[in-house]
């Protein structure tokens, strides 16, 4: 398969009506919104009570967006790269009876400007590393793009949350290591990280792990459903085969060395 033929089968594996996207579950996202919030008195102005100004960047299918959507008062631009994704939010959205909350928008993270305004809270769940999350490997010529990016869309105080993939320990299996060398190769570790987003201007408010069942239970087990799937559909095609199974030694990895790394949730403040 050429590059385009891989990105469209990519796309067919991923489809939009999967639960999830990547890892993470309703609670997590709560729980961020809790600890965030918890730590400011709800602003009002002179027209009434304060509407947070929202952006989910990246918001594939859009499970958190339509979080944000239930638990804040205010308006959520969700940004994403692949209209099917959108179409799929657009559609839970309505059913939730939220859709008036939620504007969906087709762009390139990269593109975006502060032509729609500054936010009072941008969230982004397993996707900002996608610009460069840390410095290194994935943005060896530059500031590091994703945080740079939130810190200039964000108002005066503005909040950050995203997940974020680390290390939790600085001895994985070769195996492990290996893998992550090609997957993100710039993946680091809590503690590098908090110091990273310091040094982009941004205040910490707390961090937590997101729990191993947010990988399983709406991502890992519909997707490996899905590729079972996909074994038998392809059984005469040894490329979409092997494309497969690069999937499947993902989900490997994680059940074998899932104490060595896993998502974090980041919570922060613009200084």
């Amino acid at each position: 398969m050429d590059q385009q033929e891989q990105m469209e089968f990519f796309y067919e594996i991923f489809d939009a009506s999967l639960p999830r996207l990547g890892p993470g579950d309703d609670a997590s996202t709560r729980r961020a919104l809790k600890e965030l919030f918890s730590t400011k008195s709800h602003r009002k102005d002179e027209s009434g009570p304060f509407r947070l100004r929202v952006l989910d960047i990246g918001c594939g299918n859009g499970p958190q967006t339509l979080q944000l959507a239930r638990h804040r008062d205010g308006a959520v631009l969700a940004v994403d790269n692949h209209q099917p994704y959108l179409d799929e939010l657009n559609r839970r959205a309505k059913i939730a009876g939220v859709s008036e909350r939620v504007q969906t928008c087709l762009k390139d993270m990269r593109d975006l400007t502060r032509d729609h305004g500054l936010f009072d809270l941008i969230w982004s769940e397993g996707a900002l590393n996608l610009m460069g999350f840390s410095e290194g490997v994935l943005n060896p010529a530059g500031f590091h793009d994703g945080l740079a990016l939130c810190h200039r869309l964000l108002a005066p105080s503005g909040f950050l949350a995203v997940s974020e993939l680390c290390w939790f320990r600085t001895d994985p299996p070769s195996e492990c290591r290996k893998f992550f060398s090609t997957a993100y190769p710039a993946m680091a570790t809590v503690d590098a990280n908090l110091s990273l987003m310091q040094s982009c201007g941004f205040e910490i408010i707390g961090h937590f792990t997101l729990p191993e069942s947010a990988w399983w239970e709406q991502y890992y087990h519909p997707l490996e459903d899905r590729l079972r799937s996909f074994r038998e559909r392809h059984a005469a095609d040894q490329e979409k085969l092997d494309f497969i199974e690069s999937i499947q030694v993902e989900i490997d990895i994680y059940r074998k060395h899932s104490s060595y790394y896993g998502y974090i949730f980041y919570l922060m403040r613009s200084c």
